[in-house]
């Protein structure tokens, strides 16, 4: 199956229904159906082997999206607020690109692909008045859909490869077509050139709800659409609903006060406990979902579902309320295995590397080694475990584990203990190198306001949680820690810092 029969499903279920944009002014069904077809023309009329795009979330990206499909070529959204250096390295793979690129970014682009336009243009070159020849109905489920960029936490981004046959599988496995109510709509925070971004705008099409796009967030930004606009769904990292929480406690707001908000959708990064358990008592008609999922898998694999909140939250028994911090259980169709250093196979509740297998997981990359086995498995390279009713903890990247002293630490224990202490708001644990236990621990902490540095405090209460070799042997303080703007911490950044 290809993306394009999923629009012309869902132009067909819903053509004059708003698809894209505000409920007074937006892009329908059938307007978006022509004008992938008018997109794919100019596609074809230019010679182009992709298109890139680099420009916030609007109308114009699920147009690109669609518009590429038909053309048979590849969608490669990029960063828009990359670093010159950068930008230059991932546009030089596509010299034969057209490129879309928004206005802030134009100089950075420079003269990068075969033909570069704005959004604006892009909108009207799209024009269904004006349309050339499409080309014929693409079919072919393994052609490349998507080339996009991983974020490159601890190294440089590499382009997945995600097939329509991988798309297409996320959605008509998670998603029932036809769905969503009329008036139903969602407001999607995450940018075009992250997974989930992309994701979203494929599964609210195909269940019919109309999507908001939230290009610059603020907590009373967001929080104003989602009561102008009747958003009935959300989509949020785990740093936007932090800000939200924060803002309303602020504020004294005894809850959010967004009735129509059914159902709140957050994933990309680790959700402190806190956290979670604050936004629920904020938003208590809101049903809350963890969604976890890579780039490489299509988005979504595992789901914390609303019942299994309300369960967690509401339980004395501390092996279900731990699930509250959990990745939930796999969606239908995906298998999961935990791995030893060996390779080999671990029960029930031991740690080790998770893998993945199913018709939505991809794992090739443009130039490199899959990170996919013989048997189809694919190594997320995420340490983890799953208890015994299959819900998966997510216990960080295999990459960040330290080794002190011959033991394997996961930060993520750590940075949890730590997150609970009054006076932390934000905690990064993290290797150093060390002649004498190979590596140390180190923790990078944020205080909330109206705090005062105390390592050793720090370090006591740690001690009072963990044994005493989990203990952070050095503690450092700062304003803020790097994350991308999904909200993954950039530990490479913290590394370099601390070992100068």
């Amino acid at each position: 199956m290809n993306l394009t029969m999923l629009l012309d499903m869902a132009a067909a279920g819903f053509d004059d229904r708003t698809a894209f944009g505000t409920a007074a002014r937006g892009v329908t069904y059938g307007d978006l159906k022509a004008r992938a077809d008018a997109g794919a023309a100019v596609l074809r009329d230019l010679g182009v082997d992709s298109l890139v795009y680099v420009a916030p979330n609007g109308p114009e990206f699920p147009v690109a999206l669609f518009a590429a499909a038909r053309a048979e070529i590849p969608l490669v959204p990029i960063n828009y607020r990359l670093g010159a250096e950068q930008m230059h390295q991932l546009l030089a793979h596509h010299p034969d690109a057209a490129v879309i690129v928004e206005e802030s970014a134009q100089e950075l682009v420079g003269d990068a692909g075969r033909v570069r336009m704005s959004p604006a243009e892009w909108l009207d070159r799209t024009d269904p008045a004006t349309a050339g020849d499409p080309g014929p109905e693409p079919f072919d489920p393994e052609g490349i859909a998507l080339l996009l960029y991983t974020s490159g936490t601890t190294a440089a981004p590499k382009a997945a490869i995600l097939r329509h046959r991988h798309l297409t599988s996320y959605v008509m496995t998670t998603v029932e077509f036809a769905s969503a109510d009329p008036d139903a709509a969602s407001l999607v925070s995450v940018p075009p050139y992250h997974i989930a971004g992309v994701s979203n705008t494929v599964s609210n099409l195909y269940a019919g709800r109309r999507v908001v796009h939230l290009t610059a967030f603020t907590p009373q930004d967001w929080l104003a659409t989602v009561r102008d606009e009747g958003i009935t769904h959300a989509l949020v990292v785990p740093t936007m609903l932090a800000r939200v929480v924060e803002y309303l406690d602020e504020i004294g707001a005894p809850d959010a006060a967004v009735p129509t908000l059914r159902s709140l959708a957050y994933g990309g990064a680790p959700m402190p406990q806190r956290i979670i358990e604050r936004a629920l008592a904020l938003f208590p008609t809101t049903d809350f979902v963890n969604a976890y999922g890579l780039t490489e898998t299509s988005s979504t694999v595992a789901v914390l579902g609303p019942d299994a909140h309300r369960e967690a939250a509401a339980s004395s028994d501390p092996a279900v309320r731990a699930r509250l911090g959990s990745a939930g259980q796999l969606v239908p169709d995906i298998e999961a295995q935990i791995r030893g250093i060996d390779g080999e196979a671990l029960p029930t509740g031991e740690v080790g590397e998770l893998y993945l297998r199913g018709p939505q997981v991809s794992g090739e990359y443009v130039g490199r080694a899959a990170a996919v086995d013989d048997d189809g498995w694919f190594a997320t390279r995420d340490r983890a475990w799953i208890d015994t009713e299959g819900f998966v903890f997510i216990e960080g990247r295999a990459d960040d584990t330290i080794i002190r002293g011959g033991e394997n630490i996961a930060p993520a224990e750590i940075e949890e203990v730590l997150r609970t202490h009054d006076a932390v708001a934000d905690v990064a644990v993290l290797g150093l190198p060390d002649e004498e236990w190979g590596q140390i621990i180190a923790a990078v902490v944020v205080l909330r306001p109206g705090h005062e540095p105390d390592a050793e405090g720090l370090r006591e209460f740690a001690r009072g949680h963990l044994r005493t070799s989990k203990t952070p042997d050095r503690v450092e303080f700062r304003t803020e820690l790097p994350h991308t703007e999904t909200g993954k911490l950039l530990r490479r950044v913290l590394l370099t810092e601390l070992s100068d």
